[in-house]
């Protein structure tokens, strides 16, 4: 498995799990709408991301908890572009998490280094085209985060017919992979991320975590969003702590992120998790 994708500073360049801080210019995201909605808290959070130890910002506009409607993409980019924009002149390495390969490109403009599509293309057809003919302000290609998907917020909880979960789910995601390569995509560029929460029910999200050897099998840095989704808070325990847990263990694992919205607690995780990856060689 490659442990990291190529284009990011040389700071992130380290053989550890970094940890990915959530922040949501949203009125309806899941667990936090509406508290970074504001332009000027948005940018003050993602400031205070960065202090507790997040090495990247992974800035959305759109929520995409079960049921979510859309958002049109002149309310996208007012949401997300002047928080990127001026998140990215401190220095700060940002993500943008959208479908849309117009947001996508206003992103990169404004800063980000870092496509983070939960559709992996499947939502905008000009996603995987657009996204490689774009570089970053580094002269280098951004990176792409593709994630398995099979359907909008609306229609998810209705997509969870598998075989096998895990096996299924990962040789979805790979035919997604090589279609973005097809449309030009670098591959040294490109990271995989399973989908927990989407179009999956409660017990087939632990089936797909506990699973190394399928999320392993496209050959490329892994990224886990477990943050807060609805099959941790069924654990009857605090989310944020269940959360850093899994940080833990997909540090463990090799994991090349964590996505998460309380970034504390999963920076102590993962330098434990990192350290008995070592320790373990």
């Amino acid at each position: 498995m490659r442990r990291r994708p190529a284009g990011l500073p040389g700071a992130l360049d380290v053989d550890a799990t970094l940890v990915m801080g959530v922040l949501n210019v949203t009125p309806d995201s899941f667990s936090d709408g509406g508290e970074h909605f504001a332009t000027a808290d948005a940018i003050a959070h993602g400031r205070l991301l960065a202090r507790q130890g997040a090495a990247i910002i992974d800035i959305g506009g759109e929520s995409t908890r079960p049921g979510a409607p859309r958002v049109d993409e002149d309310e996208e980019m007012r949401r997300v572009i002047p928080v990127i924009r001026a998140l990215a002149a401190e220095g700060h390495v940002i993500s943008v998490d959208t479908m849309r390969a117009s947001v996508a490109a206003a992103a990169v403009e404004s800063g980000a280094l870092i496509i983070n599509d939960v559709s992996a293309g499947l939502a905008d057809v000009d996603m995987g085209t657009g996204a490689a003919r774009l570089r970053t302000r580094r002269g280098t290609p951004p990176v792409f985060i593709a994630m398995h998907w099979r359907g909008h917020s609306d229609v998810m909880n209705r997509l969870t017919d598998y075989a096998d979960v895990a096996r299924d789910s990962a040789a979805e995601l790979a035919t997604r992979l090589e279609a973005l390569r097809a449309s030009g995509v670098d591959d040294d560029y490109l990271v995989a991320d399973p989908g927990l929460g989407f179009s999956k029910t409660g017990d087939q999200n632990w089936e797909v975590l506990a699973d190394w050897t399928s999320l392993r099998a496209a050959g490329l840095p892994i990224l886990i969003g477990a943050s807060r989704k609805r099959f941790i808070a069924a654990l009857g325990v605090d989310r944020d702590a269940a959360t850093a847990a899994v940080s833990a263990v997909s540090a463990r694992e090799g994991a090349w992120a964590v996505r998460v919205h309380e970034v504390p607690t999963s920076v102590a995780a993962v330098a434990v998790g990192d350290r008995l990856r070592r320790a373990a060689r």
